[in-house]
């Protein structure tokens, strides 16, 4: 084969066990890795022993404005606004498959890759998203927005494979990744603490009331971006008995609480977009995924006249936060992406 390949390459083992299967099926491979943010000197560190133990080169890209301007801002604003952010879904068609096209394009090579678990699928003259063999690791809701012209030069070797033999190949071949932790959600909070790193890099969000299940002030806040819709734990008040975030006003800097969990079969999407044309068609059947580690659920899918969409869920699911991405899925076999849209509300 012998085609130029550009493989986005962290030194984890998902990474380097797909570069090590895309050598073995003859390309010829290159590396890049992205830094993000600040802190991220050791994903350097490992992308460069990665690609020392492969044998292939690596190029360095420096994102960090842009990704600051692009992610981190609108990732701090939405949940000042009381709207719950999905920064990777965002962040791979605008920043990281934007620049990869990119480099390999300017570089002469013919395809791009990733270690992501999801599947490439053509369909006649188009290509769509669908999901990884391994559903516990599929990852296609967070490529949901690439479009064809990513898609139709993409390589996922890991689609077909599971995490465990992933590792079993990365330990046969050497690689030091092999036992390497898993990657965490948000790659620019090396604590994993969201509530902490917005309280440090925002400006002051100002404090509000906690209301009661019965409609009385029950305590305080500091800011709304600590809590989110359903959230249970930490809410900073003892009420006897569980309860669960039902409502954010950020207008008024409430936040609203429940003694049961809220659910709904209704969801509202707004900005909908069809990933390819003729995916999408009024009252299909479907499947849909309204959080990045949510189930598939059955629903039917509605076209509203000013460019959203509306879901009916076949069940009742626990409400979910304005703000995050739902993405639309065929009913086949190997269910693949067909639209995406942003969570307005939910409808009781």
């Amino acid at each position: 084969m012998n085609k130029k390949l550009l493989l986005a390459l962290s030194g984890g083992v998902d990474s380097s066990a797909s570069a090590e299967l895309l050598i073995k099926r003859g390309y010829f491979v290159s590396g890049v890795v992205m830094l993000m943010s600040d802190g991220q000197e050791k994903t350097a560190a490992l992308a460069r022993e990665a690609s020392r133990q492969l044998g292939i080169r690596l190029y360095e890209l420096d994102l960090r404005k842009e990704f600051k301007s692009t992610i981190i801002d609108y990732f701090i604003s939405e949940y000042l606004a009381g709207r719950t952010p999905s920064p990777c879904v965002k962040c791979n068609p605008e920043i990281k498959f934007k620049q990869l096209l990119s480099l390999a394009e300017s570089e002469g090579f013919d395809y791009i890759a990733t270690g992501h678990y999801a599947r490439v699928q053509r369909i006649g003259r188009a290509y769509r998203l669908a999901v990884a063999r391994d559903l516990s690791k599929d990852q296609s809701y967070m490529l949901a927005g690439l479009d064809g012209s990513v898609l139709s030069r993409l390589v996922l070797p890991l689609g077909e494979l599971t995490k465990s033999e992933v590792r079993e190949l990365a330990k046969s071949t050497g690689l030091s990744s092999w036992d390497a932790p898993d990657s965490q959600e948000n790659c620019f909070i090396p604590s994993g603490d969201y509530r902490e790193y917005i309280s440090q890099h925002a400006k002051a969000s100002p404090p509000g009331d906690i209301i009661s299940p019965e409609g009385s002030v029950c305590g305080r806040h500091s800011g709304i971006y600590s809590y989110t819709i359903g959230q249970r734990k930490g809410l900073g008040v003892a009420l006897g008995r569980p309860a669960f975030v039902s409502k954010i006003d950020p207008e008024n800097a409430l936040v609203y609480l429940s003694y049961d969990k809220k659910t709904t079969d209704r969801v509202r999407l707004q900005s909908f977009r069809e990933s390819y044309p003729g995916a999408v068609s009024q009252g299909m059947s479907c499947l849909c995924r309204l959080r990045s580690t949510g189930k598939l659920l059955k629903a039917k899918l509605s076209l509203l006249e000013e460019g959203g969409a509306k879901l009916l869920l076949d069940s009742p699911t626990p409400s979910v936060s304005s703000g995050q991405a739902g993405v639309v899925y065929s009913v086949d076999d190997i269910p693949a992406v067909l639209g995406m849209g942003t969570v307005e509300d939910i409808q009781s």
